[in-house]
């Protein structure tokens, strides 16, 4: 399975955007999905996923303003971003579990004025 990333850009406080990560196959029995985001320096951590059971669990830093989802008719992966802060930005990674991990490129979210 091969992951491609994309809707990162530069963003202003406050403003939104929405990441996809399409797969390259069926999602559908995916055991784990997520995004994780790499600030510039630092190591790269989780901020949303996305069990099998359809729960959902955020980093206490974007509960009430990202949300996680997924359509398995078009095997992608959402993060619907509201309310950026500076603090949000980095290299947006998406992550599902089918048997393995696979990762997809990553895409770069500036959140600046």
């Amino acid at each position: 399975v091969q992951l491609q990333a994309s809707g990162g850009g530069l963003v202003q406080p406050g403003g939104s955007l929405r990441l996809s990560c399409a797969a390259s196959g069926s999602i559908f029995s995916a055991q784990f999905m997520a995004w994780y985001r790499q600030a510039p320096g630092k190591q790269r951590n989780l901020v949303a996923s996305l069990n099998t059971g359809g729960s959902t669990n955020y980093a206490d830093s974007v509960k009430g303003r990202f949300t996680i989802s997924r359509d398995n008719a078009k095997n992608t992966v959402y993060l619907q971003m509201n309310s950026l802060k500076p603090e949000d930005t980095g290299v947006y990674y998406c992550s599902v579990i089918l048997g393995s991990a696979y990762w997809g490129q990553g895409t770069l979210v500036t959140v600046s004025s």
